[in-house]
């Protein structure tokens, strides 16, 4: 079992409509558990209690989904809730390993989920890079240094805290991953994601066609955890009419108790009607995109491991981000009229407290799992989500 909680004041100048707003929140407070039975059966679980502590979501300068406009919204009480069952072949297919996992979870398709890597504060590709709280169906084999995962899942994402997938749906939307790991710590992959009416609980809404190529790196040289992610994501929507990329490239660097980290980010996100300066108009009746924005995105933190006791892990946390606001193409949103001006600066300081066993890479089950398991407990994962060597 583990546990965390991040208390956070988060500083935003500005917000739309053009002043700065500053707020003290608690984010990720998180429970896991893992568990395993038979030998071969493995159950990973998560509850998140955003739904009590961010009701209106936590500032965050060009993040959007779920409703939610420059606010990361709060993810599902039940986050996750996946059991595999690992190597079902047993010694008949020889060194691979072939898995099946069912459940509430990641869609196997681009990275890991920001919350379990190294900074607070979201970035804004946050559902263009991953598929998340859906019903998955999951099969996954690992043969060598490779590793292909493909699954099932309902395209509907969620409206509110406490609201599940609809099941109804289940298997309107596919996805497929293939992972390599050519060298000791390094990793490349590939993923590609057919997800039908996402924003559209009733199933009436436009299709999504994604695409997300990564290479992460993740080891330690000469005592020091040296970590790094490169990715670029793709979003088609509507058969092509909208289309959103994204790049991002982040990195950090350890050393004793300390961590230094820096995060570049270049990604186009869709406008739409909005009923609040932080909320989207849901449901709506047809697409409401009036426009692409593009926020480039300079993030840099700090890191330092300030007490252990026992099981017990208490981490002070700064970050300061600088993002530029582009519109893109034709459409009827003015970056000026709805900021103020086309730059926006965010400050976050937070103390993070943990406890128990480390966060896992969520969206990686089974077979998968086991490989990103042995990755993490080789090259000391744990410093990239508070929990350092």
């Amino acid at each position: 079992m583990g546990a965390q909680a991040v208390a956070a004041y988060e500083q935003v100048d500005p917000v739309p409509g053009g002043s700065s707003l500053g707020e003290v929140r608690v984010v990720q407070p998180l429970v896991m558990l893992h568990a395993g039975a038979l030998g071969r059966l493995r159950l990973s679980a998560m509850l998140d209690l955003e739904g009590q502590t961010i009701p209106d979501g936590e500032l965050a300068p060009g993040n959007w989904g779920e409703g939610f406009v420059d606010r990361r919204h709060p993810h599902t009480y039940l986050h996750e809730l996946v059991l595999a069952a690992e190597d079902l072949l047993g010694a008949r297919d020889g060194p691979a390993r072939v898995s099946l996992s069912v459940g509430k979870g990641f869609a196997p398709f681009g990275t890991d989920d920001p919350m379990v890597r190294p900074f607070i504060r979201y970035p804004v590709n946050h559902h263009l890079a991953q598929i998340l709280e859906r019903a998955v169906a999951i099969a996954a084999l690992r043969t060598g240094r490779l590793t292909v995962e493909a699954g099932l899942f309902n395209g509907d994402e969620p409206e509110h805290p406490d609201q599940w997938p609809r099941l109804g749906r289940f298997g309107d939307s596919w996805s497929g991953r293939i992972t390599a790991a050519p060298l000791p710590g390094a990793s490349a992959e590939v993923s590609y994601a057919h997800v039908h009416s996402p924003e559209h609980r009733s199933g009436a809404g436009t299709d999504q066609a994604k695409w997300s190529v990564a290479g992460r790196w993740d080891r330690t040289i000469r005592g020091h955890t040296v970590y790094g992610l490169l990715e670029w994501a793709r979003t088609s929507e509507a058969e092509g009419f909208f289309v959103f990329h994204s790049l991002l490239a982040e990195g950090a660097w350890s050393t004793g108790p300390h961590r230094l980290q820096y995060r570049f980010e270049r990604t186009e996100r869709p406008e739409e009607e909005r009923i609040t300066k932080f909320r989207l108009l849901r449901p709506d009746l047809e697409n409401s995109i009036l426009g692409t924005t593009r926020w480039t995105t300079h993030t840099l933190g700090y890191q330092v491991r300030a007490l252990t006791a026992g099981p017990v892990a208490v981490d002070p946390v700064f970050e300061i981000a600088y993002a530029g606001v582009a519109q893109v193409g034709g459409g009827l949103i003015d970056v000026r009229q709805l900021y103020g001006r086309s730059h926006v600066w965010s400050l976050t300081l937070a103390v993070r407290v943990s406890a128990g066993m480390t966060m896992h890479r969520m969206g990686r089950y089974g077979a998968a799992e086991e490989e990103a398991g042995a990755m993490n407990a080789h090259h000391g994962m744990n410093a990239h989500h508070g929990m350092m060597p």
